[in-house]
């Protein structure tokens, strides 16, 4: 398997804010071969975590009464060595804080931050859990990516905020893309969707997780309640498919796993 490191600024961690927790358990652990460990309702109000052989690699959070309106989505985090460091970073560089830096008791600091182009993104600070424990593998976290309309101001705002190394893989109108990192070191790409993102769809987070056959993870899906949104295409990247899950959450599976990954 392919064991997660953690390293400030990159992701390391995503959960989903659900309105039917005991659904979404019903609807991941068969799509994506995950087992379920509810943490103390006084310490961790409930949180689920998703294993993997034992392994973290996603959380889910009931939605509380004062967030009915919200819809169900999943979320990315970025650690940080420091918390309070990267929420002043993030307001210097043109974003605000929405929350945080809340202490998690023994297991570390987490934030929400909005970037200047409207797409909200976590911070997580660890001091006794590290984020997720695998990645590349069916079932682990395989991607992150956010979608943007303001392209230039995506890349200085998460260069400055949280120190990111930008490598422009393409920089044309029909494919501009950047990613944290080069090549099989890369952590987490920016998409200009200035083109396609639909009016009213605000800039936002994607997450993509593996899976051994995305064709045949598209069955089960809708075999789940779930829908299949687009794909599964085949792109230079791997197949990938765009799905709902039952209660609204959109999420992106993958298969064909980049070289040297």
């Amino acid at each position: 398997m392919a064991e997660a490191t953690f390293l400030a600024g990159a992701p390391c961690w995503l959960d989903l804010m659900t309105s039917n927790t005991e659904g979404a358990k019903a609807f991941y652990g068969p799509l994506l071969g995950w087992e379920f460990q509810t943490g103390d309702q006084e310490l961790y109000g409930g949180y689920v975590t998703a294993l993997l052989g034992g392994k973290p690699v996603a959380g889910i959070m009931q939605k509380q009464p004062d967030q009915a309106d919200f819809p169900d989505l999943w979320s990315t985090y970025l650690g940080t060595d420091d918390a309070e460091a990267t929420m002043k970073a993030v307001t210097e560089a043109g974003g605000a804080v929405l929350f945080g830096p809340m202490e998690v008791p023994e297991q570390g600091f987490m934030g929400m931050v909005q970037d200047p182009t409207g797409a909200a993104v976590g911070t997580w600070q660890p001091t006794g859990m590290r984020g997720y424990g695998l990645v590349y593998e069916p079932g682990a976290p395989y991607w992150h990516e956010v979608f943007t309309r303001d392209f230039g101001t995506s890349l200085d705002f998460y260069a400055s905020a949280f120190g990111w190394d930008i490598t422009v893989v393409s920089d044309t109108d029909e494919f501009r893309y950047a990613t944290l990192g080069a090549n099989e070191a890369s952590r987490a790409g920016v998409m200009d969707a200035s083109g396609f993102l639909p009016e009213g769809v605000p800039a936002h987070w994607r997450v993509y997780f593996g899976v051994e056959d995305v064709r045949a993870s598209a069955e089960t899906v809708v075999q789940l309640g779930g829908t299949v949104l687009s794909g599964p295409e085949d792109t230079p990247y791997g197949t990938i498919a765009t799905i709902q899950d039952p209660f609204g959450a959109q999420l992106q599976l993958a298969s064909g796993y980049p070289a040297g990954r």
